[in-house]
């Protein structure tokens, strides 16, 4: 009788086993790296979402909002909706039909928060790249529901640069250019 080719329960039972093992270790680590991602993501959206407002104000001579628009197209404070970066013509806060959405940037996951300063409705830059109206420089903050040792931030001065967070001590959490540890409220 020839050999038959095959597994014995026994071998079945340790690649199972083994298996199981594996998975254990590493879907938490998974988690981690999916949750790293999104948020190195959001942030280098944001980034570029700024840059874009800044290079359009100094390119176009105008003053160019960011914010979240509600319902009737008034600048909100609930940054986790879809940002909208237009020229504000009258400088009511409004985007009104004759003023065009140069650039929009999609919500954030449900659950994750982004907050600018506190409470913060808008950022608007002047055609000299700095930030105007009061109020305007502030740290963007983004936190994931699940991972809040996550969390990143912008900080944009009041000159209109814009820099990203990073782990300053190396206690593996994000701080702000002066070592403050991103926190949403």
């Amino acid at each position: 009788m020839p050999p038959r080719k095959g597994f014995t329960l026994v071998e079945f039972m340790v690649s199972v086993a083994v298996l199981a093992i594996l998975s254990a270790t590493a879907i938490p680590n998974f988690n981690y790296f999916i949750v790293k991602t999104r948020v190195d993501n959001e942030i280098t959206e944001l980034y570029r979402l700024l840059l874009l407002t800044r290079n359009t104000a100094i390119n176009t001579g105008y003053e160019v909002t960011l914010c979240p628009l509600d319902d009737a197209n008034k600048c909100s404070t609930d940054w986790r909706q879809t940002l909208s970066v237009f020229i504000d013509a009258n400088d009511n806060k409004i985007k009104d039909n004759d003023e065009k959405i140069i650039k929009i940037k999609n919500p954030i996951v449900e659950g994750d928060k982004l907050q600018y300063a506190l409470s913060r409705y808008r950022l608007v830059y002047a055609p000299t790249g700095r930030t105007v109206k009061w109020g305007s420089n502030g740290t963007f903050k983004y936190c994931p529901e699940s991972l809040i040792d996550l969390s990143r931030g912008i900080v944009v001065a009041t000159s209109g640069r814009i820099y990203i967070s990073s782990d300053i001590d190396n206690d593996g959490k994000d701080e702000n250019r002066s070592g403050k540890e991103l926190i949403c409220r």
